[in-house]
């Protein structure tokens, strides 16, 4: 029999907080992270907005030497690690460390130690490219950082599929628990690579709004108006543990882990199935893990990333899955308020999605002005609302094809 999973803590780092609770009150009241770029010039970028964390400082945690031999995307995991870890209450000198693992997700990794080095290496020549470069680029460097820092021996790896990569890596956190290889698995994503080289390539690929005029009102998740993702950075990060043992050390437990599922379109390399049959079979497949009916579901924070064909895609399948249901569903974006952190994303929303259960409250997808016709389902637009919430879903959906949907509910009163 499987073993139940649930979640004793949780970290984020965002544009627009970083910290969980402040984070939450921020969502709920309407602020966005979403401003004019900061972190470097953008003067010859057509594209001038997005959630860059300019004003980052990894001294919370990790001296200035050490903070140097990892990339900025390595700095968000270990700080909002160490916040969740320390949220979790678990001190793992009591632990048996091989039976406490790490599975992060990023989709991109060291982007910006790439882009570094490439430019010292045309400057001044091979001999002065950093020795660092490797194991500071790498996407698997945020994982084994956090184990080193922890000296969790468990199983340690990392996920790369692109904007869903971080709940592809809860997936395998949940999985990996449930049957008996680990009791602690901390997990999420982090995404740093909002850096000159990614704003021009989304830039150019037309991926992205252009709204640079109003920044605030850029993302646009469901509105008959959205023109694109706003790019942002972020890192979420959650503690997974087995119920008995979080029990036993009499930890706070924040939710259950219900039931996940992950599929691949197997069509366009950026595009989603137009019609959402990947996305919905996700769904579906995370209903069948968690042994429930479509109609238990409260809420789904949607992956809704304010472009003309995901959000179409996305509120096709939900349809498919939920049926009649699907009209009687909240649902809301959390990137009109956050942009859109590629791999970090579906940590952060994950995060979210536990404050709305733990609150009972539905957090807004802003800017939502001019429904689409074609999305007709209650998004939720520009106020958050009050509604008892027992059982939700987060979905992430990415490049490649990648579907992953999460389940996630209140732990039932003994």
């Amino acid at each position: 029999m499987n073993r139940r999973v649930v979640v004793t803590g949780m970290g984020v780092i965002s544009s627009l907080s970083n910290e969980v609770e402040d984070l939450w009150q921020r969502v709920c009241a309407g602020e966005s992270g979403i401003h004019h770029i900061k972190l470097f010039d953008v003067s010859d970028f057509k594209v001038k907005i997005g959630g860059d964390i300019h004003d980052w400082d990894p001294s919370v945690l990790l001296a200035a030497k050490d903070a140097k031999r990892i990339d900025r995307f390595s700095q968000f995991a270990m700080v909002a690690g160490a916040s969740a870890i320390e949220d979790s209450g678990l001190d793992f000198s009591q632990e048996d460390t091989y039976r406490c693992g790490v599975i992060l997700g990023s989709g991109i990794g060291g982007l910006n130690e790439m882009q570094d080095q490439v430019g010292r290496l045309r400057a001044r020549g091979p001999d002065r490219v950093s020795a660092f470069t490797v194991p500071k680029m790498m996407i698997n460097a945020a994982s084994g950082n956090l184990a080193i820092q922890y000296g969790l021996r468990g199983t340690c790896y990392a996920v790369a599929t692109a904007c869903a990569s971080a709940t592809n890596a809860m997936g395998d956190a949940l999985r990996t628990i449930r049957h008996g290889q680990c009791d602690v698995v901390v997990t999420g994503g982090s995404e740093a690579a909002f850096t000159q080289v990614a704003l021009a390539a989304f830039q150019n690929c037309r991926a992205l709004s252009m709204r640079n005029d109003d920044p605030a009102g850029a993302s646009r998740p469901f509105d008959k108006n959205r023109d694109g993702f706003v790019f942002s950075e972020a890192a979420g990060l959650l503690v997974f543990e087995e119920l008995d043992h979080a029990l036993n050390r009499g930890a706070q437990i924040y939710t259950e882990v219900l039931g996940y599922g992950s599929t691949c379109d197997a069509g366009h390399i950026t595009q989603p199935s137009i019609d959402g049959a990947g996305a919905s079979r996700a769904m579906n497949d995370a209903l069948r893990d968690a042994q429930m009916n479509p109609e238990e579901v409260d809420y789904i924070n949607t992956h809704g990333t304010s472009t003309p064909l995901g959000d179409k895609a996305e509120t096709l399948a939900v349809k498919k899955v939920y049926g009649e249901h699907a009209y009687q569903l909240a649902l809301s974006s959390t990137k009109s308020q956050l942009g859109h952190s590629l791999g970090a994303s579906g940590a952060v929303e994950l995060i979210v999605t536990i404050k709305a259960l733990q609150n009972n409250v539905v957090p807004m997808t802003m800017n939502l002005d001019t429904p689409d016709p074609d999305c007709d389902l209650d998004y939720t637009p520009n106020e958050s609302k009050q509604r008892t919430l027992s059982k939700a879903m987060s979905n992430s959906f990415g490049f490649g094809g990648h579907n992953a949907s999460m389940l996630v509910g209140k732990l039932p009163e003994s």
